[in-house]
């Protein structure tokens, strides 16, 4: 059985996740960490709970999503594992927007180091996510997905009852829009666990999200 730990992180509320299982191997998605203390809430835990990190994920390569990277690389010696669409925005902060990119002056990030495409397996402990590619938000956009436990990590692609931008560099309103007819077809009992706010189900947005039309 997955245990998910969320973490709020940075000036834009991001959701980083810890995933682990029975076996204490697990993976982190998305350190957004900017504060110190967002840094050490997250290594502490990993540390508190005698967790093994196997992969740093990516659901996609905007910076209030990989601002953490750094510490992850240093403190557990992983690299970010990123869609080859948006590896090139993971070490570099002038492809971010405006409004995010100053966070990152001074920062070192480290490049990515697997980059992922659609239908790829990332093993850790027991369980399995599935990569789904859903561009729209940006070119490389991702779902993770554990279909044994009906789980899913939407970045910023699903929000509850509402989805990511598309007016950044790379994003598309109908790329988002063919993602989500693609996404709802998951079983409607398929937690989403979002890149902002709180988590839903693929059932509760095929009903009230006005983006989706199944």
């Amino acid at each position: 059985m997955l245990n998910i730990k969320k973490f709020v992180c940075n000036m834009l509320q991001e959701n980083c996740y810890v995933v682990s299982d029975e076996t204490h191997e697990c993976v982190i998605i998305d350190c957004g960490a900017f504060y110190p203390e967002e840094h050490q809430a997250i290594v502490e835990y990993i540390q508190g709970e005698q967790l093994v990190p196997k992969h740093l994920l990516c659901t996609h390569g905007h910076l209030d999503h990989t601002l953490g990277n750094g510490t992850i690389q240093k403190t557990f010696n992983l690299l970010p594992e990123v869609h080859e669409e948006d590896a090139f925005m993971v070490a570099d902060a002038t492809q971010h927007p405006d409004f995010i990119a100053p966070a990152a002056q001074g920062l070192v990030l480290p490049e990515a180091g697997i980059l992922l495409h659609d239908g790829d397996i990332i093993e850790f402990g027991n369980h399995k996510l599935k990569v789904i590619s859903t561009p729209g938000h940006s070119r490389g956009s991702v779902f993770f997905y554990c279909e044994e436990e009906a789980v899913a990590f939407s970045g910023d692609t699903l929000f509850r009852h509402s989805i990511g931008r598309t007016d950044f560099k790379g994003g598309s309103m109908f790329s988002i829009i063919q993602s989500l007819r693609m996404i709802c077809q998951l079983p409607d009992k398929t937690v989403v666990y979002p890149g902002h706010g709180p988590q839903t189900t693929i059932g509760e947005e095929v009903a009230h999200n006005p983006y989706i039309d199944r």
